[in-house]
This record gives C-alpha cells, structure tokens and sequence, in this order.
C-alpha cells in the first residue's frame, strides 16, 4: 500500500499535467479560430479554379501543355512522386498516424511501382527517412509562420520532377478539416492535372475563346493551379491539426481530472485506515492497562 505521501505528490504531478493539457487546448482553441478562417475564405477559390482548370482540360489536347500529358503507370519502373503532409509536433492524437498509415497503402497498394516522396512536417519526415524512402524535397517547422512560399517551393518541386520525366504521377495525402471532431484523410492526383468533368452542373458546359492562345495561357494557369493545390492542402492541414490537438488535449485533460479524483478517493481511504488503526491501537494500549 502506497504512503500518504508517495499519494500526495503523485497527484500533484497529475495536477500539473492537467494544467499542462488544459493551456495547450486554450492555445489550440485560439490558433484552430484563425487557421478555420483561412481554410473557410481559401476553399471558394480553390472550387472554382479547379473547375475552370478541369473545365479548360477536358477541352485541350492533353499534348498541349507538359502538365497534362498522362503516362502509363502500369508500365514496369513507372514512378509516382507522393507528397505527404504531416504536423512538425505530436500531441495531437491520431493525427500523423493516420496520414502515415494512408500514405503506407498507397504505397503497397500497387506492387512495383517506384515511389519518390516529398514530404512536409517533421514527422512525416522523420518517419519516412529512418525507413529509407527516397525523398526529393522535405520542409519542416512550417506550420508556425505558415504563408504561400511553403506550397510554392513543394509545388516547383513537383513540376520540375513531372516535366523532367523522373516521375510519371503526382499524388498528394493529406488531412481534410471538416470539423473540430472530425478530419478526413484526403489521396488526390496533383499530376498530371486531372481532366474530369464537374458533378452537379445542370447548365450545358461552356466552351472559351482563348486569347492570346490556349498554350500561353495554360503555361501560366496550370502551374498557378498546382500551388493553389498545395496551398489549400497545407491549410487544410494546419487547421485539423489545430482541431485534433484541441480535442486531444480536452480529452487528456478530463482524464487527468478522473485520475485525480480516483487518486483523492484513494488517499482518503488510506488516511481513514491509517487514523482507525491509530485509534484502535491507542484502546488496546489503554485496555490492556
């Protein structure tokens, strides 16, 4: 049976363990507001450019502009590039552990298949390096001062090993916010741009008149379109970070409440035991006088 005191300071370093908890949820709380906005004002730019790129694609020869060309990925020693975009801190429950294990099926789920990563997050990248994955680009610490040269620099990257022809595929994996309860984990071609039609559009497709001409204009949309791309995947994934973090926390901090009540209750009963043994010892001293 533990002593009073082995009981004592181990709920007051529950105590501040709780504390601990309880101002990094307050600082998620604050940071998931901001983070929340961004997502929310970026998300109707990101549709609609992705509908006019996906509109624009399905009207060009994919030969037309490098961006667009498909390759046969089916073919022996094709390469996919992955882009997988984790926290830089843990504390946040399942958050990187989802997203790694997502990025592990899709590098399994085709045999032979050659895979080249990029990756964004500490512990994305910490993962993948002791594993000896190749990677081509790596950032870390971004989310702390998150702005558009973070996606502008892993989309260069991206371009660059597409139009090169090191890589035939480009895949991104990320953490979708949907809600401070909620994230979903998101697998998506980056390149070459997908040419897909829009769902729920009753109105007839509309066609353009391009000027100057449509490969001077896609040279300066497509790529634009990629950052956009990462830019909405990396907030995104700022925000459910924030949001996973903050759940995390207020879950360890009602355990942590639970742990010191058990604990109180506990001590209690030993300090009850201790004072009834006292007593009784005090009128067997006094009865065998």
């Amino acid at each position: 049976m533990p002593s009073l005191i082995d009981l004592r300071r181990r709920i007051r370093s529950v105590k501040s363990t709780q504390q601990i908890t309880k101002a990094m949820k307050m600082v998620a709380s604050s940071r998931l507001r901001r983070a929340q906005d961004r997502v929310l004002g970026a998300r109707p730019f990101a549709r609609m450019g992705t509908e006019l790129i996906s509109s624009l694609a399905m009207r060009v020869d994919p030969a037309t502009h490098p961006l667009l060309a498909e390759r046969d990925l089916t073919r022996p020693g094709s390469t996919v590039l992955l882009i997988v975009v984790t926290a830089d801190k843990g504390l946040c429950g399942a958050f990187n552990t989802n997203i790694i294990k997502e990025a592990g099926r899709f590098i399994t789920a085709v045999p032979g298949r050659n895979i080249t990563m990029t990756l964004v997050g500490r512990k994305g990248r910490d993962f993948f390096r002791r594993r000896g994955y190749p990677v081509t680009y790596e950032r870390v610490n971004v989310f702390g001062r998150l702005d558009f040269d973070h996606a502008r620099g892993v989309a260069k990257t991206a371009i660059e090993e597409f139009t090169s022809g090191r890589v035939d595929a480009v895949h991104l994996v990320f953490n979708e916010f949907k809600s401070i309860l909620q994230q979903r984990l998101v697998t998506e071609q980056l390149l070459p741009i997908p040419r897909r039609a829009i769902p729920d559009r009753q109105e007839p497709p509309i066609d353009y008149i391009y000027e100057p001409s449509a490969e001077e204009l896609l040279d300066v949309l497509l790529p634009r379109f990629v950052e956009t791309a990462v830019w909405q995947a990396l907030l995104e994934s700022a925000a459910a970070e924030h949001a996973a973090r903050m759940t995390a926390m207020d879950a360890a901090t009602r355990n942590a409440g639970e742990v010191i009540d058990s604990l109180t209750l506990y001590m209690n009963k030993v300090r009850q035991a201790a004072i009834t043994r006292e007593i009784i010892e005090v009128v067997s001293g006094a009865e065998a006088l």
